[in-house]
């Protein structure tokens, strides 16, 4: 590579990030665009001598001092297929999408099926295996139609949603919304028509996300909790009320625990069922899927042989220049996916409001409630327990959330593993022959391994398990901890906080109302 070809961007040569500065939008986008761009006009080829955007995986653009997109994170991925790098960023970026805008042109919304085969192909790492909470469905050019079309486009749009079964395994229909947007009507202010604008809405869910509020009010939670325990162990010795009270919260610990093991165990009775179908299924009809993958019906010869020999040197992913990728992997699994999808969205919500488990971790409690009302001397230690409970609760939430993307994933995992050796041996062929070596030896070892499905289903079972194991582990330790910090240790010289716990209880008490209103206002809207 000649370096005067480059010497716009000497970054390129050294693997480094190139960085671009301006004062404005305008700015910005005049400079950036050789590097995010593939088309242009004739204006544009005499200002711009060289395009850069082949050479581009990812462009990131940061907005300073900016409150509205405060802790928010806006994607704009590739459209699926672009090229290899493309649809290797864009699988990798989706999985860790909390929602996803689907921009189309009202005239054709329902019809799109560019839109919908985006949707589909990545259902799989948008829901189960990703934490994808609501899709929106964004209908632009609404300028000039009439509020009884713009009504039919939108039922058109959510009738077409509840036709396709995959995507409805991985997504209930109050995740699903469709909005219209008019810039014509935007720029009218407070004039604009709600109904055939809702860029004002789509706002309202930008500054949702933004969990700056929850962020806060957890910190000061915490604040409440410690300062609470250090005015509590200050009070005076009421060494009887505390072993009362002990007693009663470690009885309640166990009995929540129990409860909580219990909810878990019949979930996995109820994924061991529907896997044991899946396997079965699989078994009985693989020969029909993998068939069409090694003969498909529209490609044939020197075409099909170069795609199935780069599929087996990608341990089974077909990856064509333009088009769906396609893996063997997927395709060999799908019967298991599919027998859990709809278990696996009921048990594992996206929206962590939800609860996971069917909600048997945010059911958890040691009803501290009642005890501050019956026990008012240690009220102080017991606010202590609420905030400890809460914040466990809350970072198990999160832990589940992780790990239950790789739990889903593994079932695909499994397959591969038990794949690589036959891929592996298909790809060593040449000469004349290949082809049909690569396709009887990626059959023969498929044959081989009947028992992957069963590998599969009980590589899946050990994770929840072993996620059932983790998360009564460490409810167990962290409560039991915390009432020992609160009601066991022995009283000693600690400073008088009680200013300090009025002023943080009050911001608290704001807060945590503030978060109730809009819990309540993001659940009707």
């Amino acid at each position: 590579m000649d370096n005067k070809y480059f010497r716009d961007i000497p970054e390129f040569r050294m693997s480094k990030i190139k960085i671009l500065e301006s004062d404005s939008a305008e700015g910005l986008s005049e400079e950036i665009v050789k590097y995010t761009r593939s088309d242009s006009n004739e204006r544009e080829e005499e200002e711009v001598k060289r395009w850069y955007w082949p050479l581009v995986k990812c462009v990131t653009v940061k907005v300073p001092d900016n409150d509205f997109l405060d802790h928010v994170t806006l994607v704009d991925l590739p459209g699926n297929g672009d090229c290899r790098s493309s649809d290797k960023i864009w699988t990798g970026f989706v999985a860790s999408c909390s929602t996803v805008w689907i921009v189309t042109e009202m005239n054709r919304a329902a019809s799109e099926k560019e839109a919908w085969k985006i949707l589909e192909d990545a259902s799989g790492l948008l829901g189960n295996g990703g934490k994808c909470q609501q899709i929106h469905f964004i209908c632009t050019k609404s300028d000039n139609e009439k509020p009884d079309y713009v009504n039919k486009v939108k039922s058109a749009v959510m009738n077409e949603f509840k036709k396709r079964k995959l995507l409805k395994d991985h997504f209930s229909e109050d995740c699903f919304k469709v909005f219209t947007v008019s810039s014509t009507e935007f720029l009218k202010g407070e004039n604009v028509n709600p109904d055939l604008n809702e860029i004002p809405k789509l706002q309202e869910i930008l500054k949702n996300l933004n969990d700056a509020r929850s962020k806060t009010l957890n910190y000061v939670s915490g604040a409440h909790g410690i300062l609470s325990l250090i005015q509590g162990a200050r009070s005076g010795e009421v060494v009887e009320q505390k072993n009362d009270v002990c007693a009663v919260l470690e009885g309640n610990l166990s009995i929540q625990l129990n409860r909580v093991k219990k909810a878990i165990e019949d979930i996995t009775k109820a994924f061991e069922q529907r896997l044991r179908e899946g396997v079965e299924k699989s078994q009985n009809l693989c020969e029909r899927k993998l068939r069409s993958f090694l003969y498909p019906s529209k490609m044939f010869g020197r075409a099909f042989h170069k795609m199935l020999q780069s599929a087996v040197r990608n341990d089974g992913v077909q990856k064509p220049k333009r088009g769906k990728t396609k893996d063997l992997n997927v395709i060999l699994a799908s019967y298991l996916t599919e027998s859990i999808d709809e278990e696996f969205r009921k048990t594992f919500q996206n929206n962590i409001k939800c609860g996971h488990f069917n909600g048997a971790i945010d059911a958890f409690s040691l009803s501290t409630d009642s005890l501050i009302a019956k026990y008012k001397d240690v009220e102080l230690q017991l606010t202590f327990l609420q905030t400890e409970e809460k914040e466990i609760k809350t970072k198990l939430n999160k832990t589940i959330l992780t790990q239950k993307k790789l739990i889903y994933k593994s079932l695909t995992e499994t397959i591969k593993n038990n794949m690589k050796e036959g891929y592996k041996e298909a790809a060593s062929f040449q000469g004349p022959g290949t082809l049909k070596n690569m396709r009887d030896t990626v059959e023969r070892h498929v044959h081989s391994k009947m028992d992957m499905f069963e590998e599969a289903k009980s590589v899946m079972l050990k994770q929840l398990n072993d996620l059932k194991e983790t998360v009564l582990r460490t409810l167990k330790e962290t409560m039991k901890e915390s009432i020992e910090h609160s009601l066991k240790t022995e009283a000693c010289s600690l400073p008088d906080v009680s200013e300090h716990l009025e002023v943080v209880k009050k911001h608290y008490d704001e807060l945590h109302d503030g978060q109730d209103e809009k819990n309540n206002h993001t659940g009707n809207s």
